[in-house]
Parts: structure tokens; C-alpha cells; sequence
């Protein structure tokens, strides 16, 4: 039955217009609406990560969200409906909001997202000096704020490759996400050399974000080996977040 529930679902959605990237004065108040996950993905871009890293990471995000199988939890949920942000961040001087609230509610909505970050160009890597998570994250909670809808869960996605070394500690900036209910999930790329995390060995920058970045509600993080792993990484962590009956839901790690 959850099968054919899904299924049917997602045929009801495809068959909707795109819709448009919105902020929160531009959304009439009838369309002011529930969603089902606000969620805003927060991409390290410092200047450890070169540009053909930076499109690697983009790739795997467009390829995920329009996923046929990340579609499906979308259609699958109470308000056939999640609101997207697409954040880059660095150091303290470094966050800037790439594309802005959509309402992803169709696979057309997830292909136009999927074309409009295309178009976007990189950042000049010497603007993106420093690593700053706890600035990410402060940026990332602003957005919430100001998003057009309210949402049944609100999350931020952190992914990156280094420790907070900038911007003020990244556990205080955690425990204030996790006060207002907001969850924060990590993906980090431990890369060939350990050292360029920041984190001194035998420690591991996963256990970093474990015991210093993520927080709240099912919070979890994930770790890939390097950029080649990207995608199906991404496409992992947007399953398990949309997934409510994921056996992996509210389980750490």
C-alpha cells in the first residue's frame, strides 16, 4: 500500500508547473504553505578545495536532489513538499546564499534547481580564505528565519573538509540551532592527507563533527573518503532525511 501510495504521489506531482525561487515578500499569501522539511545545504568552498572540487560538490548536489528516489520521499510526504537553499561558505568574510529559497515539489521544480545551480559561477578562490562552520551556520539560521513557509522540520546541511578555525566556536553556534529545533547534519570529506582537516591524528574529522557540529532531532554525519564519493553520499543523506520510516532515522552515525 506505501508503495502504490508513493508511486502515486509522485505521478501527481511531476505533473506540476516548476516552481519559482522565492523569497519570503515574493510569495502571495495563499502559497504560503507548510512543507514538509525546510532545508538548507551549507557548502565549504575555503580555499582547500579547489575549483574542480567545488563543481564535484555541486555535480553530486544536483544529481541528488533529482534523484528519482529522493523525488519519491518528496511526493511521499504529508505536504508532497520540501523549501531548498543553496548556501557557500568559508571563512568569516565568506557566505553567500547561491540560490534561494525554492519549493521543490515536482521533478520539473528539482530539474529547474538542478539547471539554475549550473549556471552559477565559482567564487575567485583566493575570496575564499579560512574555514569558518560556526559563521555557516550562524548565515544558514538567518535563513530559516526568513524563509516563505513554515515547515514541519527545519534542517542544515554542513558539509566540508576542515575544522571550525575561524568566526568564533562552532559549538556555541550547534547548541543555539539546537535550541530553536533545527537540526544540523554533516558530510565530511576526511581526504588522502588527515593533516589538511585540521584535526591531529589518530582523530578523525567525522568525530570532530560528531562531537562538535551536528545537533538536534536525528542529527547524524557521514563521511567520504574523497570528492569521488560525493554524490552518493549526498544522495544517502537526503534519503535519510526525507525518509521518516528510514530504519536508519534517529540512529547516530
Amino acid at each position: 500500500m506505501r508503495r502504490r501510495s508513493i508511486l502515486a504521489s509522485c505521478s501527481a506531482l511531476s505533473s506540476r508547473p516548476p516552481a519559482a525561487q522565492l523569497g519570503a515578500s515574493d510569495v502571495p499569501p495563499s502559497e504560503k504553505v507548510t512543507v514538509d522539511l525546510s532545508l538548507v545545504l551549507a557548502t565549504d568552498v575555503s580555499s582547500s578545495i579547489d575549483d574542480d572540487e567545488a563543481l564535484l560538490q555541486r555535480q553530486g548536489y544536483r544529481a541528488a536532489l533529482t534523484d528519482p528516489v529522493v523525488l519519491n520521499l518528496v511526493a511521499a510526504g504529508p505536504h508532497a513538499a520540501i523549501g531548498v537553499a543553496y548556501v557557500e561558505w568559508s571563512g568569516m568574510a565568506f557566505q553567500r546564499l547561491l540560490l534561494p529559497w525554492t519549493r521543490i515539489a515536482s521533478a520539473a521544480d528539482a530539474l529547474a534547481w538542478s539547471a539554475a545551480l549550473a549556471r552559477q559561477p565559482l567564487a575567485p578562490l583566493g575570496s575564499r580564505r579560512g574555514t569558518s562552520i560556526s559563521r555557516g551556520i550562524a548565515f544558514s539560521l538567518r535563513l530559516l528565519g526568513d524563509a516563505p513557509w513554515t515547515a514541519t522540520r527545519q534542517v542544515v546541511d554542513i558539509c566540508g573538509d576542515g575544522v571550525n578555525n575561524n568566526g568564533g566556536p562552532v559549538e556555541d553556534l550547534r547548541d543555539s540551532a539546537v535550541a530553536r529545533g533545527v537540526t544540523l547534519n554533516g558530510l565530511v570529506i576526511e581526504g588522502s592527507d588527515p593533516n589538511e582537516t585540521g584535526v591531529a591524528p589518530p582523530a578523525t574529522l567525522e568525530a570532530y563533527y560528531r562531537n562538535s557540529v551536528i545537533g538536534g532531532p536525528d542529527a547524524f554525519v557521514l563521511a567520504v573518503a574523497g570528492f569521488d564519493e560525493f554524490a552518493g553520499a549526498i544522495r544517502r543523506k537526503l534519503v535519510r532525511e526525507l525518509a521518516s520510516t528510514d530504519p536508519f532515522t534517529g540512529a547516530d552515525g
